[in-house]
C-alpha cells in the first residue's frame, strides 16, 4: 500500500495545521469565495455584467410572480378541488380525480395536478402550496428560454427574450394561476432547449429528451402539446449536423419516445377496468380516447364539443388574435416578432444549411405560426389565456431578431448615414 505525499515546499518542519496562526489564507475560504464569485459574476467566459443581469431578471420575475400570491385564493377552484382530492387519495392523485371518492376525473390529464398535489402533501393544502409551484414554473420558463436563446444569439438576445416573456400580461396571469398552462409552457420551452442541443451535437439523446418533454406536455394538456412538434422536427431535419438518412432515423427514434412519453398514462388508464377507476370527465362514453380526440382534440378545432358552438368563442380568422379579448394579452408583439423573423431570414439567406441563427428562426417561427394559426381558426373552446403558449416563441423571435437587426444595421436599405 502506498501513500501519495504533498510536494516539498521548502519547509522541513511539518506544516502547521492552524493556517491562521502564520497569516496564511484558508484554502477552503479562498475556494468558497471563488465559487461564490463564479455564481454571481460567471466563470470569465462572458462579460462580467451578464451573470448579474441574468440573476436580476430571475429575481425580478420571482418577485413579480410570487408577490401577493395569496390574494389569488384558490384561483381555479375546479383544479384546486382536484388537488385536495389528490392529497387524500393516491388513486385520485394518479387518475386526476375531481373528488377523493374517485367518482369522476377533471377534463385534463393530471401532470400539472401532480406538481401541486406533491407540494400540498409536503406543505399542507393552501393557496400558497398550490400557486407557488406555478410561479416557479414561470421563473424556470424564463430561465430556460434565456439559456436557449443565449447559446446561439448571445446574452443580450437571451435577456430580451426572457424579459418579454416575464412581462407579457398573459404570462404574468397564468404563472400565478393553477391551470395546466404553466407546466405546459415550461415543458415545451425545455423541449426547444433540448432541440437546440441536438442540433449542436447531432446526438439522438437530446432529440429524444425533447420529445419526452413534449410527451409529458401531452400528459399535461393533451393535444395542444403536439403543436410544437412540426417546428421541432422540421428544424432538426433541416439543420441537424448528421447526414440526411441519419437525421431521419433519429427523428423516427424520437417519435417512438414521444409515443411512449405521451402514451404510458393513457395506456394505464385504458387498461384499468372502468369499475376500478373514476369516470373520465369531459368524455361522452367514459373513454379516454374520446376525451383526447373529442373534447380536448379535434373538437377544439371543429367546434364539435358537446354543449359548444363556434359563436360562443368569438369570430375566427387571421385577425382573431388582434381582437380586444386576445390582443390585450400578448398579440401586440406578434407583428414585431414576424417582421424581425422575416428580416433575420433575409440576413441569413446565404448561410450554410446548419446556420444556427436561421435554424432558430425555423424553430421559434414554426412554433409561433402553427400555434397562432390554430388559435386563430379553431371553432371550439378557445380561451384568450391559451395565448400564453405563444410567449416563448414571441420572446425568442423578438430577442434574436432585434440583435441580428442591430448587427446588420449598416446593410438595412434606406438607413440614414450620418456624415
Amino acid at each position: 500500500m502506498t501513500t501519495t505525499l504533498p510536494p516539498i515546499t521548502g519547509r522541513s518542519e511539518p506544516a502547521d495545521l492552524d493556517l491562521e496562526s502564520d497569516g496564511a489564507p484558508d484554502a477552503l475560504a479562498i475556494e468558497g469565495r471563488s465559487r461564490v464569485r463564479r455564481v454571481f459574476l460567471g466563470d470569465g467566459s462572458q462579460p462580467t455584467w451578464v451573470r448579474p443581469a441574468v440573476l436580476s431578471l430571475l429575481v425580478a420575475t420571482t418577485v413579480l410572480y410570487v408577490w401577493g400570491l395569496g390574494a389569488e385564493g384558490w384561483a381555479n377552484s375546479f383544479y384546486s378541488a382536484a388537488v385536495q382530492a389528490g392529497t387524500k387519495s393516491w388513486k385520485a392523485f394518479f387518475f386526476g380525480s375531481f373528488d377523493a371518492s374517485n367518482f369522476i376525473t377533471v377534463d385534463k390529464p393530471p401532470a400539472s395536478l401532480w406538481v401541486m398535489e406533491l407540494s400540498a402533501r409536503i406543505f399542507g393544502l393552501n393557496s400558497w402550496s398550490l400557486l407557488v409551484p406555478e410561479a416557479l414554473e414561470g421563473v424556470a420558463t424564463v430561465g430556460i428560454l434565456y439559456a436557449t436563446v443565449r447559446r446561439w444569439s448571445g446574452p443580450v438576445a437571451g435577456l430580451i427574450a426572457g424579459t418579454v416573456v416575464a412581462l407579457t400580461p398573459v404570462a404574468a396571469l397564468m404563472f400565478r394561476f393553477n391551470n395546466p398552462d404553466a407546466l405546459l409552457v415550461l415543458l415545451l420551452t425545455g423541449a426547444a432547449y433540448a432541440t437546440t442541443r441536438a442540433i449542436e451535437s447531432g446526438r439522438t439523446r437530446w432529440l429524444c429528451l425533447a420529445m419526452a418533454l413534449v410527451g409529458t406536455g401531452f400528459t399535461t394538456k393533451m393535444m395542444q402539446a403536439f403543436l410544437v412538434v412540426p417546428a421541432l422536427g422540421l428544424v432538426y431535419l433541416f439543420a441537424g449536423p448528421p447526414r440526411l438518412a441519419r437525421r431521419i432515423g433519429q427523428l423516427a427514434i424520437s417519435a417512438v419516445v414521444l409515443l411512449i412519453a405521451a402514451g404510458w398514462w393513457v395506456a394505464a388508464v385504458e387498461l384499468t377496468p372502468a369499475s376500478d377507476r373514476p369516470y373520465i370527465g369531459g368524455s361522452q362514453n367514459n373513454n379516454l380516447f374520446n376525451l383526447i380526440f373529442g373534447y380536448n382534440g379535434l373538437g377544439r378545432v371543429t367546434g364539435s364539443e358537446t354543449g359548444s358552438s363556434a359563436n360562443q368563442w368569438g369570430p375566427t380568422g387571421w385577425d382573431r388574435l388582434f381582437l380586444p379579448s386576445f390582443g390585450s394579452q400578448i398579440s401586440w408583439l406578434i407583428p414585431g416578432a414576424l417582421v424581425l423573423m422575416a428580416a433575420t431570414f433575409w440576413f441569413t439567406r446565404r448561410g450554410k444549411r446548419t446556420d444556427r441563427i436561421r435554424a432558430s428562426m425555423i424553430l421559434w417561427g414554426g412554433w409561433l405560426l402553427v400555434t397562432g394559426l390554430l388559435l386563430s381558426y379553431a371553432k371550439g373552446i378557445i380561451h384568450p389565456y391559451y395565448t400564453v403558449a405563444l410567449a416563448p416563441a414571441i420572446g425568442a423571435l423578438v430577442g434574436i431578431g432585434a440583435v441580428i437587426a442591430w448587427r446588420n444595421r449598416a446593410s438595412i436599405v434606406g438607413r440614414h448615414r450620418c456624415p
